[in-house]
């Protein structure tokens, strides 16, 4: 970057701060959301309301206080976000993809017992059962923009069912258990009705395992997806002619369909190849047919893709179903489904450099407040990071590499440290129970 480039970043962050002010009552309030802002644009090691105020020489208090106690409206804030995003996509050019959202779950470790929706819960982030909170959120991808547009705090059921446990950490009456997919569900609906307009949907097994899931999702005509489901997922390739199926009947998994049904034992592999930004190639042998699902034990109406995919260097073997028409090119239900990788990546990027998992606080408006907060910034880091690399020119040593501009971080006063972000290779693990 050059020197005029590092400069033009302060004004920059100023003004895209500049709509989203209107959420906040008082003025001095607005000060203290420059000042937590550029706290998580910092290279801070710790990016807690305690080291965020240090640095700004402002009273610890005064912005545990902000984000807990202020009146201001941080919803109002994330709709905005999604205006901003909204328009900002329709400007990008895409590729045959489009807009993909990437709809997935990460975790925090957490100690004691009083941050809200904390308890001893499958951590997908150290792959295995930890006290940890977890929290939902929905994701874009267009071409090599990427961001976070949405988080909801996971609420256990044991939580929902203590009221007094929540009425202490803050959390409203009205604010019950929901299970994940249930969240993620009105994370689109909420992204939709702002503007954001999605032509993919992408998740993870944790989601397509789930029956009513996949049915919400096809009363949006026009939302295409792409999802990865369990080897034991339940599906058919052929309906029951002429009668219903015996009552309780499960169907087949999708890994015995895969082996056995003819529909997929006799078509050979066919190998697709998945560019990477910063690797080379992958190779994937593939299989697909039409399958029908299974619901309450009935067969759906209509079919659905299989598509069995194995990775002929590890053996690692993935199942998706998708509800997109028959004549869709098998290549691009593949790039759909494995587009998801990019949460991944904004999931890294939003711990480690911009201080999504360092809220330390017992209240719940204080944490939603400071994950929306982290949404906003990190909208900023994507929109810059996307208009410096069109900047480079192709023998710039850094062109094409994956992560954040460097010196992104160094605008909010701190020195522009290479940042260490690049694929998040290791995806989420689930839950032995999903």
């Amino acid at each position: 970057m050059t020197a005029e480039q590092i400069r033009a970043l302060g004004p920059a962050f100023a003004a895209y701060l500049r709509p989203f002010e209107p959420c906040f009552v008082d003025r001095s309030t607005v000060e203290h959301l420059r000042t937590y802002c550029r706290g998580l644009l910092s290279d801070l090691p710790r990016k807690s309301v305690e080291p965020i105020a240090l640095a700004a020489g402002t009273a610890a208090r005064t912005l545990q206080e902000f984000l807990r106690d202020h009146v201001w409206d941080h919803r109002r804030m994330r709709d905005r976000l999604h205006g901003r995003l909204a328009q900002r996509l329709a400007e990008l050019p895409g590729d045959d993809l489009g807009t993909v959202g990437l709809l997935d779950e990460t975790s925090v470790v957490k100690k004691g017992t009083r941050t809200p929706g904390v308890q001893r819960q499958w951590c997908g982030a150290v792959g295995k059962q930890e006290n940890c909170i977890v929290t939902v959120h929905l994701g874009v991808a267009r071409g090599r923009f990427k961001a976070l547009v949405d988080a909801d705090l996971f609420l256990p059921q044991s939580w929902g069912d203590d009221r007094c446990r929540c009425r202490a950490a803050g959390i409203p009456d009205n604010l019950t258990y929901e299970p994940k997919w249930r969240l993620g569900l009105n994370q689109i609906y909420r992204a939709l009705a702002n503007g954001v307009g999605l032509d993919w949907l992408a998740f993870d097994e944790g989601y397509g395992c789930r029956p009513e899931f996949l049915a919400e999702l096809d009363l949006l005509a026009d939302l295409r997806w792409v999802g990865e489901v369990p080897k034991s997922f339940r599906c058919l390739t052929t309906r029951p002619k002429g009668r219903r199926p015996p009552r309780g009947w499960p169907g087949k998994r999708a890994d015995h369909l895969g082996r056995f049904s003819p529909a997929f034992r006799e078509q050979p592999w066919r190998a697709v190849k998945l560019a990477r930004q910063t690797l080379g190639e992958q190779t994937w042998e593939v299989k697909a047919a039409q399958v029908y699902l299974m619901r309450r034990r009935r067969p759906t109406e209509r079919t659905y893709w299989l598509i069995v995919a194995r990775n002929p260097a590890t053996g690692e073997v993935k199942y998706l179903v998708s509800n997109a028409p028959v004549d869709t090119p098998l290549e691009r239900l593949l790039r759909v489904g494995f587009t998801r990788w990019n949460v991944e990546h904004s999931f890294r990027v939003a711990k480690e450099e911009i201080g999504f998992g360092h809220y330390e606080g017992r209240s719940h408006t204080g944490l939603m407040r400071h994950l929306t907060l982290c949404l906003v910034v990190m909208g900023f880091v994507a929109e810059q990071a996307d208009q410096l690399r069109g900047e480079k020119s192709g023998d710039y040593p850094g062109a094409g590499m994956q992560g954040v501009e460097p010196a992104v971080r160094g605008m909010a006063g701190a020195s522009p440290a290479d940042l260490r972000v690049g694929t998040h290779s290791r995806s989420h693990r689930l839950s032995p129970t999903a």
